[in-house]
């Protein structure tokens, strides 16, 4: 046991001094190093410092500047909405226009059609392809044109609205998701080092799967404001065509009226004038009617009257033939008696033969007249046909040059085509 237990090691002077210096020399190069440290931190602190609060800085001002950019797209979004809206409730009331305008179409169509059904219901030689019926079968295939055309151009109206829905669509969503994003930004903004509810983010620095390049993002918002305007534009065209076409159709109708009208009261003058040649040439044959009848009663007077001189002529040659022997003579007497029987015979003979020819006269004269009179009445048939069913029909067609146009709706007047 007395061998375990050992004593302290001494040390020298010299090795204690040593030790000592030792110490110090560590305890220096300690402090040393510590102070550089410390000042080194302070200079790193300081430097981040500056450098967290310019990168927070700059962070702040590019969200402003986003904050900036975003509002102008919104505004820029928002202005082609309202433009886009506006066209459409536009191309909505020309819509309406258009099928009003359809509807008001069908009427001078169907009154086109009635005056050619009736005018096929002229009779005998007045059933006749004349001007009338061309221009009326011109009208009917204008009304047909145009309510073709007016058919397609509300098929491009419709399609052109679809359009502009389908944009006003993409506007609507754009503008939404720039009002949310404005609001995100706007709160990203308003963060600061003291703000309540800052905290760390395990996946803020996660790139979202989802997420787009700002060209992409340019290009996004720059084809929805593109196609917005085309559609606009196209808009803008077909409101112009829409005008154009309403006017110019309205136009071609009223034309093509005021030529039926016209040749309308063109062939009543002449259907009137021919009528009343043909009243005047009954007339005169009426006339002639009466006198041939007078003719006939006058011939057969005569035949009458001529009966009694023949009989005495005839009494005196059967008279005389009961003269006694000689007395029985072929005298002159006997000779003027055989040639008046004779003259007598011969005139009556002319007299039949006139007779007969009045009676054929008047027979012709009497199938004249009512040639005459059924054509009369042919005329009298085409001229109630024309001026009674057809022209009073067409005053509900548009007013006419010079008369008062009422408020058309698109160039047609309703209460002028739809009444």
């Amino acid at each position: 046991m007395a061998r375990l237990i050992q004593p302290p090691v001494k040390f020298l002077p010299s090795e204690w001094q040593l030790i000592n210096n030792s110490h110090y020399h560590r305890a220096e190069v300690q402090r040393c190093r510590s102070e550089r440290l410390v000042a080194e931190s302070k200079r790193v602190v300081e430097e981040i410092s500056k450098n967290t609060k310019r990168s927070q800085s700059d962070s702040s001002k590019k969200l402003e500047q986003r904050i900036q950019e975003l509002k102008f797209w919104r505004q820029e979004l928002d202005d082609k909405l309202q433009q886009l809206v506006y066209e459409t409730d536009d191309l909505l009331t020309y819509k309406t226009r258009l099928e009003k305008a359809l509807k008001s179409f069908q009427e001078p169509l169907r009154i086109t059609e009635m005056c050619l059904a009736y005018r096929e219901k002229r009779i005998g030689t007045d059933l006749v392809h004349d001007e009338v019926e061309q221009e009326l079968q011109k009208e009917a295939e204008i009304v047909r044109g145009v309510v073709t055309l007016l058919t397609r151009t509300l098929e491009e109206t419709v399609e052109q609205i679809r359009l502009n829905r389908s944009a006003k669509y993409n506007l609507e969503k754009d503008l939404k998701d720039k009002f949310s994003a404005v609001t995100i930004e706007d709160i990203c903004f308003s963060l600061n080092n003291n703000s309540p509810d800052i905290r760390y983010c395990e996946k803020a620095l996660r790139v979202e799967p989802n997420s787009v390049s700002l060209e992409d993002w340019l290009d996004f918002s720059n084809t929805n404001v593109e196609k917005a305007d085309k559609q606009r534009n196209n808009s803008l065209a077909l409101k112009a065509l829409v005008d154009q076409i309403l006017g110019q159709t309205a136009n071609d109708l009223r034309k093509q009226c005021d030529l039926v009208d016209t040749a309308f009261k063109t062939g009543l003058k002449v259907v009137k004038g021919a009528r009343d040649k043909l009243a005047d040439h009954l007339n005169l044959v009426m006339e002639e009617i009466n006198a041939q009848e007078r003719n006939i009663a006058d011939l057969e007077k005569a035949i009458v009257d001529l009966e009694g001189p023949a009989k005495v002529a005839h009494k005196r040659l059967e008279t005389r033939t009961h003269r006694p022997n000689i007395e029985l003579c072929r005298d002159v007497a006997q000779y003027r008696l055989i040639q008046e029987v004779d003259e007598i015979s011969c005139n009556i003979a002319r007299l039949r033969e006139l007779l007969a020819r009045a009676d054929v006269e008047l027979k012709g004269l009497h199938r004249r007249q009512l040639a005459l009179q059924e054509e009369i009445q042919v005329k009298e048939h085409t001229i109630y046909i024309d001026e009674v069913l057809c022209m009073h029909l067409r005053q509900s067609i548009p007013p006419r040059d010079g008369e008062e146009k009422g408020n058309w709706a698109g160039g047609i007047r309703p209460d002028a085509i739809c009444s």
